[in-house]
């Protein structure tokens, strides 16, 4: 057993190369990611977002980083599917850990989560970020935003996200007409995939509505994708209930008549062209989920953005 590791989370002696800890044991970091504070040498940072306050249906979501960190533990280190690589021998990763919010304090969650995660990417470091409802998006985007200028949003959901609020509101329902509206996110560049219900307004972004998606291949979205975003420097975030709820029962908002989660791996898997500036998993809620259905396809959505992270970094 001298070749394999154990707690690689805390004993690793590196943020580059793979863990060997056996999958049913060790401690749990995403991919057994080392656990560290100290961002200035990663090239990707994971950092989970444990807040559902804004969630209009079931809640759960907080308990989100911790199912995906969990079902995370499935890759046991071979060459990652379907990258044919060791994400890690040339990737730095490190595991932030989670975002310390008040839980009786709501109203200082949006500044909290943007302030952090503009420190965690100042050093131009990739963050990936796991949600948490899809109120974090908001400050998230902010932050980004701030660095990169407006950007172009691509955005796998069930729902538009669209509606009105007052610029206050602690909504997951609203932060991408608030995006648009200050200027955050450029609507001609952005694009929805997979949406199955009607808001108001559509704030000028292109949707591809979940019977478009049933009826595209995974190419003729990514082609879509292309097209919109323009070369723009890009956001990606993924609602799990993006997914039809035989793929991921456990979010707070499903809605049937959804993609599988092949098929929408095999759309992330070819955006290697675009721009990609950060992105995030949000809305899984393991409360709701059985068999860690929801968490693995949280995970392997996590696992994909490194991996074309990665593809990325060993083509320059």
């Amino acid at each position: 057993m001298a070749h394999k590791s154990i707690d690689n989370a805390f004993t690793a002696q590196t943020i580059k190369g793979a863990a060997t800890d056996p999958t049913h044991a060790g401690a749990l970091s995403f991919m057994r990611r080392l656990y560290s504070k100290d961002v200035s040498n990663a090239d990707a940072v994971v950092w989970g977002i444990p807040f559902d306050a804004a969630v209009s249906n079931r809640p759960g979501a907080r308990f989100g980083p911790q199912a995906i960190r969990r079902a995370a533990a499935i890759f046991d280190n071979d060459p990652q599917y379907p990258f044919q690589r060791d994400l890690f021998e040339n990737l730095a990763v490190i595991d932030y850990g989670d975002c310390l919010l008040d839980y009786g304090n709501h109203q200082l969650t949006p500044a909290t989560i943007e302030q952090e995660a503009a420190k965690l990417i100042a050093n131009d470091a990739f963050l990936v970020s796991l949600g948490g409802d899809h109120f974090v998006t908001w400050p998230i985007l902010k932050a980004h935003a701030a660095k990169y200028g407006p950007l172009a949003l691509v955005q796998f959901d069930a729902h538009q996200d669209t509606w009105f609020d007052d610029g206050k509101r602690i909504d997951h329902g609203s932060f991408v007409a608030r995006a648009v509206r200050d200027g955050i996110i450029d609507p001609t560049a952005s694009i929805q995939i997979g949406i199955r219900t009607h808001a108001p307004e559509d704030c000028g972004i292109q949707i591809l509505y979940g019977h478009d998606v049933e009826n595209m291949s995974a190419r003729d979205i990514v082609q879509a994708i292309e097209t919109r975003t323009q070369g723009r420097k890009t956001y990606v975030t993924f609602d799990i209930d993006c997914l039809d709820p035989a793929y991921a029962p456990g979010t707070g908002t499903p809605v049937a008549g959804g993609p599988s989660s092949a098929k929408m791996l095999s759309v992330l898997r070819q955006l290697g062209k675009l721009d990609i500036v950060g992105a995030d998993i949000v809305e899984v809620a393991p409360a709701y989920d059985h068999a860690d259905i929801t968490a693995i396809a949280g995970a392997t959505i996590a696992m994909h953005y490194l991996g074309l992270l990665a593809e990325k970094k060993a083509a320059r």
